[in-house]
């Protein structure tokens, strides 16, 4: 293994390009990224894990949707920068509910779907999206019982609740300026930020997320 890592190049941040290819048809799948603890599970599991740029993690293709990818062989290009790997693809590889991420074509002046939808993206991960802001504010309360050294997080407990409520004050601010500016993207950031200072208010005076479902489900 030591030998095939010591012939690739990864680049400065320790990535790699991956082109998935479905093994039977040669349909090009996806193209991610792979370091070297992605590509040694991938060998070790026989399923593709990729690395994610966004989240700063490993992650299991399929862990979510159950969408696996199951490797047929791998292999490496004439310049040893680009892996392609042909995997006997799981029910879809695209999380829009394509087989494909590659399912537009570019038309003119205009993209075309090229395929339909072979699954409702939104029943596959909404409990995935559920269960986001238990994480959060599970890895908040972490952080009281091990403190992590400059965690902001450990920040704003250190500083107390009134540095906390200027906090949800000042994020609630920036969310109204953000629904005046009707900018989509920055409405989303600032509620974002918004949502995980009401969570850090909420561990602070112990207060858990099912406090706060019991009592939005009376007011369905």
């Amino acid at each position: 293994m030591e030998n095939i890592l010591k012939e690739l190049k990864f680049d400065d941040r320790g990535l790699i390009p991956v082109i998935t290819q479905d093994y039977k048809t040669n349909e090009v799948l996806m193209m991610a990224y792979m370091n070297e603890e992605a590509l040694k599970k991938s060998l070790e599991t026989g399923k593709v894990h990729y690395f994610s740029r966004s989240r700063n993690k490993l992650w299991l293709k399929g862990e979510t949707s159950g969408h696996f990818q199951l490797i047929k062989s791998i292999s490496i290009d004439c310049d040893a920068d680009t892996l392609l790997i042909k995997v006997e693809q799981v029910e879809a590889a695209c999380h829009t509910g394509h087989y494909s991420c590659f399912y537009r074509e570019i038309s003119g002046n205009e993209l075309k779907e090229t395929s339909d939808k072979v699954f409702d993206e939104q029943k596959v991960y909404e409990a995935e999206n559920a269960k986001i802001l238990q994480e959060i504010y599970d890895v908040i309360v972490d952080r009281t019982i091990h403190p992590k050294e400059g965690s902001y997080t450990n920040y704003l407990f250190e500083k107390g609740l009134d540095k906390i409520l200027k906090k949800v004050g000042e994020e609630a601010a920036e969310v109204i300026i953000g629904a005046k500016n009707r900018d989509k993207g920055e409405i989303v950031y600032e509620i974002s930020d918004l949502i995980y200072h009401l969570l850090v208010l909420m561990v602070e005076r112990g207060i858990k997320l099912e406090d706060i479902y019991e009592e939005l489900r009376k007011r369905r």
